[in-house]
């Protein structure tokens, strides 16, 4: 019983000890409230004083004023940046797809006119298409085109992909116009 007294009160004064000398080692965790004061104010150029922060005591009626106040958030100051939630094709959805190319004369180009002159580009919209069992959808010159588990960003680019060489600066822009329930 002695033994265990003594080993209890030797374990407490190691523990007292190096409670004590931790406060030696560690770092501050933040400025003096001298430092403070000192750093509230400076000189301008023309020798008045300009206050960096004001230092206010914490009363009743400023916790209420701040209640009052709408919350900031890291959101609200710089905004949402994520990336947008682009759904995944499936098969059964309904796509439809435009191809642009980037003059007249090309696989989309509709014929030429002799009255009229457009070097601007040409447009063809190729009508909404359910999604077939394989996965894939048809385009004109590009063939079937595996779009199921794709975004339609990335299906674009494989159809972009498909046409080059045929068309002329070939752009496309797929749509998701209506999901399979």
């Amino acid at each position: 019983m002695m033994l265990r007294k003594t080993a209890l009160t030797a374990l407490m004064a190691a523990l007292a000890a190096g409670s004590i000398g931790g406060c030696t080692y560690l770092p501050a965790a933040g400025p003096t409230a001298s430092a403070i004061e000192a750093g509230a104010e400076v000189a301008t150029a023309d020798g008045g004083t300009l206050a960096r922060y004001e230092i206010i005591d914490v009363t009743p009626s400023v916790i209420e004023a701040l209640r009052g106040r709408p919350l900031d958030s890291l959101l609200a100051s710089f905004g949402d940046h994520r990336p947008s939630t682009e759904p995944v094709i499936g098969v059964g959805d309904m796509v439809s797809v435009s191809v642009w190319e980037a003059g007249s004369g090309g696989l989309f180009s509709g014929p030429l006119v002799a009255d009229r002159f457009s070097a601007g580009s040409k447009s063809a919209l190729i009508p909404e298409q359910p999604v077939g069992r394989d996965g894939a959808i048809s385009v004109p010159y590009a063939a079937r085109i595996k779009v199921a588990g794709r975004r339609p960003h990335d299906v674009h680019a494989l159809i972009q992909n498909e046409l080059v060489g045929k068309g002329i600066q070939p752009q496309a822009l797929v749509s998701l116009t209506r999901p399979m329930p």
